[in-house]
C-alpha cells in the first residue's frame, strides 16, 4: 500500500459520521473557491480557509468525537486525500477507480 493510500484509508476511517463528512465536503467546496477567490479578493480566500478549519475542525468535536486526520499525517497528505474523497464520491468514481487494473489485457 502507498502512502497515499495509506493516509486515505486513515482519512476514511476517521470520517465515518454522515454530517461531519458533509461538513468535509463542503470544506473541500470552500478550499476550491478559496483558490479562485485569491484572483480577486484575498480577504474572502482569507475567510473561507478559516471556515475550512471551523467546519473540519468542529466536525470532529461535535460529530465524530475523534481527532482530526491530520494529526496523524501532518505533511500535507491528507488535504489531497480529502479531495479525492470528496471527488470520488461527488463524481462516482469510486467503482471506476476500484476495478481499474493496468496490468490486465481489455482486448
Amino acid at each position: 500500500m502507498s502512502y497515499f493510500q495509506e493516509a486515505k484509508a486513515h482519512f476514511v476511517a476517521s470520517h465515518q459520521h454522515p454530517i461531519n463528512q458533509m461538513l468535509h465536503h463542503l470544506t473541500n467546496i470552500l478550499a476550491i473557491a478559496a483558490v479562485i477567490l485569491l484572483f480577486f479578493d484575498w480577504r474572502l480566500t482569507l475567510l473561507c480557509l478559516v471556515l475550512t478549519q471551523v467546519f473540519a475542525i468542529g466536525g470532529h468535536i461535535v460529530f465524530e468525537k475523534n481527532e482530526p486526520a491530520f494529526v496523524k499525517y501532518r505533511n500535507g497528505i491528507m488535504i489531497l486525500a480529502s479531495m479525492s474523497w470528496s471527488f470520488e464520491r461527488w463524481f462516482g468514481l469510486r467503482p471506476l477507480l476500484t476495478n481499474y487494473n493496468p496490468n490486465t489485457n481489455n482486448n
